[in-house]
């Protein structure tokens, strides 16, 4: 049985945010059971047969999905092997329902991923975020009263407007709520997004270069002053808590992807599922299959991928496992590139590990995009 990640898409959301360009909708309230129903057939199509690691549900708002929509769902995913798994849902403040974590916990979730992006209200509204802080607040404590022992929350820096010192307030009342897991990413401007459009306009006043480079350097060494560990450029974890799905994705192994705009990895072949709700929903109902494109990877993007996502991880990749996955050498392959770039002291490449420094993960983009072939 081949072993594979899981991750599910549920498309729906209350009202999109202004900066999200996830292919999720919002007034898509009546297409709820339909879809649950066609995801749920998905499930057991595509995970037969297989030996399921991790489970993700992503979106959209997964907690925006109604009761009767869920209680589908959860049909198809008892049915998969679930002993000791690393298994997620996300989903947003005020989205959470005492319902809702019950059923989640008799589906066998055990992690919880929280967006919250920002602790000042302004910010909360300029981003287009549907809950308040005090959401927030009642969120965290409600999941901790059910017995989530894995938490995550998501924080924004270079939004709006943030000043250094609203940052550095937001990292550290996260931080005193001890949470297992915090992501920080930085806010990039997305074509198609509301956000994108007032940019365009000249309308979205952001902070200075210099100051985004500062909240990074705060976040890993405020962070790391409190327990958590980077281990990947954007991810902070307390030991033992790395969000397990997300390194299948960052090591280059296999994941199916179930849901609508949902993507697959098997094999070394990509797979995309169609984006449009209902299309997808009857793709499913008619034939079982809602894939849209695939593409066989050459072993030349295969390995541009193994370096350009491997490198995300703080340990970066092993040169090791790559002349055990390839076949060849990784200095017959990218021998220069490795070399200049430990000459600017961007890169490490000891142990038998090739990783980014510290200076390194400031200007990841440009290291990475020179592993492509």
């Amino acid at each position: 049985m081949q072993d594979a990640g899981l991750y599910i898409h549920i498309p729906f959301c209350k009202m999109k945010c202004y900066y999200c360009d996830f292919p999720s909708f919002s007034g898509k309230e009546d297409n709820m059971t339909s879809y649950a129903k066609a995801l749920s057939k998905e499930i057991r199509i595509k995970c037969k047969e297989k030996n399921i690691k991790t489970i993700f549900i992503g979106g959209g708002t997964p907690t925006y999905l109604s009761l009767h929509g869920w209680r589908i769902i959860k049909e198809a995913i008892d049915e998969i092997k679930k002993e000791h798994i690393e298994f997620t849902i996300e989903g947003n403040p005020k989205t959470f329902t005492e319902e809702k974590l019950k059923l989640f916990k008799d589906m066998g979730v055990n992690r919880i991923s929280v967006g919250l992006q920002a602790w000042q209200e302004e910010h909360l509204k300029s981003l287009g975020r549907i809950h308040t802080l005090e959401d927030f607040r009642n969120t965290f404590n409600l999941l901790r009263r059910y017995g989530f022992k894995n938490i995550n929350v998501d924080i924004m820096f270079g939004i709006p407007s943030q000043t250094l010192t609203q940052w550095k307030e937001t990292l550290e009342q996260v931080i005193s709520l001890n949470p297992e897991h915090i992501s920080a990413y930085s806010l990039i401007i997305e074509e198609g997004t509301h956000f994108y459009n007032l940019y365009q306009k000249n309308q979205l006043k952001l902070p200075e270069e210099d100051t985004e480079r500062q909240m990074y350097e705060d976040t890993v060494n405020i962070l790391k002053e409190n327990g958590y560990t980077q281990y990947e450029i954007s991810n902070f974890a307390k030991e033992g808590k790395e969000c397990r799905h997300n390194l299948i994705y960052w090591s280059l192994d296999n994941y199916i992807g179930c849901g609508s705009a949902a993507h697959s990895y098997l094999n070394g072949i990509r797979y995309r599922n169609e984006e449009n709700i209902e299309k997808y929903t009857c793709k499913i109902e008619d034939e079982n299959n809602a894939i849209i494109e695939e593409h066989l990877n050459s072993k030349k993007e295969n390995m541009e991928e193994f370096m350009f996502l491997g490198l995300r991880k703080t340990q970066g990749i092993s040169t090791l496992e790559f002349k055990e996955r390839f076949d060849v050498e990784i200095e017959s392959v990218y021998g220069s590139i490795i070399e200049k770039y430990v000459k600017l002291g961007l890169l490490n490449s000891k142990n038998q590990r090739i990783y980014l420094t510290h200076r390194g993960i400031e200007v990841s983009n440009i290291v990475m995009s020179d592993f492509l072939l």
